[in-house]
């Protein structure tokens, strides 16, 4: 069973277990559904259900497996484990948690994410690892000093199967800035922050405490003969086996997209919409607006986030469903969807003069705290379906294009292609479409877009068992994994990009109507 590779990860509603074969395609899975728990003012998940969930899944998995092959599984080629970056996961000398889980979700370190930023020259987002740690320094908890192990919940799971205190440098880049030159802890802001330390009288240093960086590929230890028992408490499972390095969501995503290469990015667009690019050398100052991270290999990644996408453009659809049912139509809400998308193709190239703000919440590209809705238009502007729905299309996109413009417009950076995948692409085509106005790049979007991080870390825990000597991870996806994979690429249609680029400037400009609508509506 040396062929297959296992991947796991845990996302923050759901923990999935992938088993993938030689042609990278999964044979199995198992999943289990958990939710965070907000508890003494803090968004936290317990060990206890890590686990539980942990073996839940991998059991589902083995059933699975079993079932299709009539043997039992015991012994995999590889093994992968992922999570939801950044939080706050601290340990003593002996290994016993010293505060519960604090997530990425907790936006409780404001002041250490300011000083930081201000002190590295480096943005430092609150829900990174380091800016947790600080706080906690900040506000003299008392736990503090006995720091022994800082890690993430991927890093966690990793070290209590196989022993080893590691991180991929992909999850490493969410706990603390890392030098790309050297794939590993920037050293210069190491010694930035053990002088606060040393003001704090704090006995460790930091790089005494964080795990230690390894690149996509590395050996990361093997399975432990405890190890096994915790992930497969039936004993089938057969310690010994090979563990590539942990990874962050970002990286899995990134992998899951192919998109670790250098001028190549991937877009993921839903709820909310983030853009991850992938740099050829480092930004050239500090931007509020884009986190750094890096690839599964330490490529510089800039990545920009906005927490408003198809919210807003959800419920105006779910408006026209009622008119729908209101005149006894039968009408699915997919065909509803895929209608009025294709609707907007037909619009003006600029949506005819229109305007929208998806804001359901606050946007922090654009300085705003929280969100309101809105629809506006003046009395010349074009005010047809197709333009309604173009606009609310191009809406979704207005936030993350103006941090795109960063990097685009002010630091030069250069862009092959992008991937595509979440819901803003489902209808065939006009997501595509609308992305490649917005970005002015080519927009692919792969039937395996789907898959989620899972595949990802079973493709790297694949990458580790399988690479040929000094094959780059960026050849192997290209070359083993996605050589056959069906996709559709659209280029931007150059009236396309005018029309978009004429709505950002009205969008720019109708940002004060935005404001006045927060101040205004309490």
């Amino acid at each position: 069973m040396a062929k297959y590779a296992l991947g796991v990860e845990f996302g923050s509603t759901r923990i999935k277990a992938v088993l993938i074969g030689e042609d990278h395609q999964p044979v199995a899975s198992g999943s289990y559904e958990w939710e965070n728990r907000y508890e003494n003012g803090l968004w936290t998940y317990s060990l206890e259900e890590v686990w539980a969930g942990l073996q839940e899944s991998y059991r589902k998995l083995s059933a699975e497996f079993l079932e299709k092959y009539q043997t039992p599984l015991q012994s995999i080629g590889a093994i992968g484990f992922s999570a939801m970056m950044h939080g706050y996961m601290a340990f003593d000398k002996d290994g016993n948690q010293l505060v519960p889980f604090r997530t990425w979700r907790n936006t409780i370190t404001g002041q250490a994410s300011e000083q930081l930023t201000e002190l590295f020259q480096f943005n430092i987002p609150q829900r990174w690892s380091i800016a947790h740690l600080y706080q906690a320094i900040l506000n003299k908890e008392s736990h503090v000093q006995q720091i022994n192990h800082l890690t993430t919940l991927a890093g966690y799971v990793h070290w209590k199967l196989t022993g080893q205190k590691v991180l991929g440098v992909g999850e490493a880049s969410g706990m603390f800035p890392i030098d790309s030159q050297t794939n590993d802890y920037d050293v210069h802001k190491l010694a930035q922050f053990n002088e606060l330390l040393k003001a704090e009288n704090i006995s460790w240093k930091l790089q005494e405490i964080l795990p230690k960086v390894l690149a996509a590929g590395e050996a990361a230890g093997i399975l432990t003969e405890a190890g096994a028992k915790l992930l497969d408490p039936t004993g089938q499972l057969q310690a010994g086996l090979p563990l590539c390095p942990p990874e962050g969501d970002a990286g899995t995503g990134m992998v899951a997209t192919n998109s670790v290469a250098e001028r190549t990015g991937n877009v993921s667009a839903g709820t909310s919409v983030f853009a991850m690019i992938v740099l050829e050398k480092a930004l050239s100052k500090l931007y509020p607006e884009i986190d750094m991270v890096t690839t599964p290999t330490g490529k510089p990644v800039a990545m920009v986030h906005s927490n408003n996408c198809t919210s807003d453009l959800n419920a105006w659809v779910g408006l026209f469903q009622e008119f729908a049912e209101a005149l006894g139509v039968e009408l699915s809400q997919s065909r509803l969807f895929e209608m009025l998308y294709q609707k907007a193709l037909t619009g003006d190239a600029d949506a005819g003069g229109l305007l929208a703000y998806s804001y359901l919440s606050g946007e922090h590209i654009t300085h705003l705290e929280e969100g309101r809705p809105l629809f506006v238009r003046t009395p010349e502007s074009r005010f047809t379906l197709a333009n309604f729905m173009r606009v609310n299309l191009f809406s979704s996109l207005g936030a993350l294009k103006i941090g795109l413009d960063i990097l685009f417009e002010q630091e030069k950076v250069q862009i092959d292609q992008i991937l595509g995948h979440g819901g803003f692409f489902k209808t065939r085509e006009v997501g595509q479409k609308m992305m490649a106005a917005a970005m002015n790049v080519p927009v692919s979007v792969m039937e395996t877009a789907g898959e989620g991080g899972a595949w990802g870390i079973a493709l790297l825990a694949s990458y580790l068992l399988n690479k040929a000597a000094n094959e780059p991870l960026e050849a192997y996806l290209t070359n083993q994994v996605f050589a056959a994979e069906k996709g559709t690429t659209i280029a931007p249609d150059p009236a396309d990009v005018a029309g978009f680029a004429a709505f950002m400037e009205r969008y720019k400009k109708g940002l004060v109507i935005e404001r006045a609508a927060v101040d205004g509506l309490r």
